[in-house]
């Protein structure tokens, strides 16, 4: 007789990654038609301008000549909801026989294990964006790849088999054409919604990210056929980033065990001490001696209680911060001009704070404000959140840059503010960006970051930094408008004072006129006139 045990095993099966995310694309941003499709472009565009930049850093230290980032975006409307979405970039290309494994199997990537800032980690975007096109409209993805100006480029039509969470070719062959010497082409067919304009627009996204990424000549096709570009304000490339090791602060016991059992060391404090940042002769000899661990046993020999005590003393520890040449910042200069360049607006101040740590993991913030020129007076802020160099336009509520900005007291720095909370009214911009080795996502789909206490410290001084300059310089501003109509008032009633200071000093009254003159001038300089 079989039992019910046994009749359930029956039923039981391994399901893929790739599988599971069919089931539920709501977690990786395809919520929406309006979302999918500006998901899809993201994912795409961040693939390449890592895969631009990649190719720099390798050029630069062959010392080599490189190009810098172009990329060119299009989204043609095929009525009845559905959109042709194209991405070429000048960046490495693919070599063949990868093309099909980078766009069809999720988790798979070179960025998962490596820990320094970039923009996508999971190693899910761009095949992901590949698996929605599949599942809204059937259609294959179009992918092309050039690696130099002697090859060809070669096409490949892909589909994920999600059962095995691996590619399935449905043709490919060589093309004599491409758009730049060596690069990158994905063309998907999705089912979504287009806006034109808005927080939740193509153009918002290309927009925001041109200015965290300035030395990035971006081209946007509209569905109209329209040609948007959105400038390279800067030829500096943003310093390459460093994988580092693990910081004993950010570990688990499950990790820990997970890294004995794969480490090359044949000692565990060799392990200790090669496996993990900052951790040198002296502060692991004395972690393993409160432990009470002979340093010669091997990694893996360890029990589950011992690896336990281990982490426990060593997160108790004195050790130092990690390296922070894992971060690459926009920078003061570079964001500055970039806003610049974005806005019409009449003053503009940035900061980027020091890098800090939280579990481990080093971050830092950095922040700006724009003011004034055309941006409307009446309206709340306009408030925009990064991570890692790539724009956040969705959950904002969720998110900890929002509750940060709403908690500050704005009315303390010239901006109107209901109540002394909430999102300040004003013709002003804020933007905060968040660079980190682990960006704490509420979500796979990477709308909001979480309400990490030693994050949101930072992003308020950042913000508040700002704020400051803001809270200076329109106090110059009232300054000067109060100076000018003093000026105006003077000079209203100033010709009518000639006649009798003329007839009292006995003085003409041109000269009269022209000392009056003088002395306004000499008082209230560019004042005068309106200069």
């Amino acid at each position: 007789m079989v039992t019910v045990a046994e009749d359930i095993a029956k039923t039981i099966k391994q399901t893929s990654v790739a599988e599971f995310f069919e089931r539920n694309r709501h977690l990786l941003g395809f919520d929406s038609k309006i979302k999918a499709l500006i998901t899809c472009v993201k994912e795409t565009v961040d693939n390449s301008l890592d895969a631009c930049e990649e190719m720099i850093y390798k050029h630069k230290k062959k010392k080599k000549d490189y190009s810098l980032p172009e990329i060119i975006v299009s989204v043609k409307d095929l009525k009845d909801d559905n959109y042709l979405i194209k991405v070429i970039d000048n960046g490495p290309g693919i070599v063949k026989k990868q093309v099909p494994q980078v766009f069809t199997r999720l988790l798979y990537g070179s960025k998962f294990h490596q820990l320094k800032q970039g923009r996508g980690q999971q190693g899910i975007g761009v095949s992901a964006a590949v698996l929605y096109a599949q599942l809204s409209t059937g259609k294959a993805a179009h992918v092309v790849s050039k690696i130099n100006s002697n090859s060809p480029a070669y096409y490949y039509d892909l589909r994920i088999d999600t059962l095995k969470n691996r590619p399935e070719i449905v043709s490919e062959g060589k093309l004599e054409k491409f758009e730049f010497d060596h690069g990158t082409e994905v063309v998907l067919e999705i089912e979504g919604t287009y806006l034109s304009k808005g927080e939740k627009s193509v153009y918002e996204y290309l927009r925001r990210t041109s200015i965290v990424n300035p030395h990035v000549r971006i081209s946007f096709i509209t569905p109209e056929g329209k040609k948007i570009t959105f400038p390279r304000v800067t030829e500096q490339v943003p310093k390459e980033t460093k994988s580092i090791k693990p910081h004993p602060y950010g570990i688990d016991v499950g990790t820990m065990i997970k890294m004995a059992q794969a480490t090359k060391s044949r000692t565990f404090k060799s392990f200790l001490m090669n496996d993990f940042s900052r951790m040198g002769a002296k502060t692991v000899n004395n972690i393993l001696k409160k432990a009470e661990i002979s340093p010669r046993y091997r990694p893996a020999e360890l029990t589950r209680e011992q690896y336990s005590k281990v982490v426990k003393i060593m997160q108790k520890s004195k050790i130092m911060n990690p390296p922070t040449d894992c971060l690459s910042p926009i920078g003061d200069a570079a964001l500055r001009k970039s806003l610049k360049t974005d806005l019409d607006a009449e003053f503009v101040t940035t900061v980027s704070r020091s890098p800090s740590v939280y579990k481990g993991n080093p971050f830092l913030v950095e922040a700006a404000i724009a003011y004034g020129g055309s941006m409307p007076s009446e309206k709340s802020v306009d408030l925009i959140r990064f991570a890692n160099k790539v724009p956040l336009q969705y959950n904002a509520g969720a998110c900890a840059t929002s509750e940060v900005v709403k908690k500050i007291d704005w009315r303390r720095y010239g901006l109107n503010q209901s109540g002394g909370s909430g999102v300040p009214v004003g013709p002003a911009m804020i933007l905060v960006h968040m660079a980190s080795t682990w960006i704490p996502f509420t979500s796979e789909s990477k709308s909001a970051i979480a309400h990490y206490k030693p994050i949101m410290k930072e992003m308020k001084l950042a913000v508040q930094d700002c704020a400051r300059d803001l809270k200076k310089y329109l106090r110059r501003k009232n300054r000067a408008r109060r100076e000018k109509m003093k000026v105006n008032t003077f000079i209203k009633y100033g010709k009518e004072l000639v006649n009798p200071l003329a007839l009292i000093s006995e003085y003409k009254k041109e000269k009269v006129n022209k000392i009056i003159n003088h002395s306004l001038k000499e008082r209230y300089g560019d004042l005068i006139n309106g200069e």
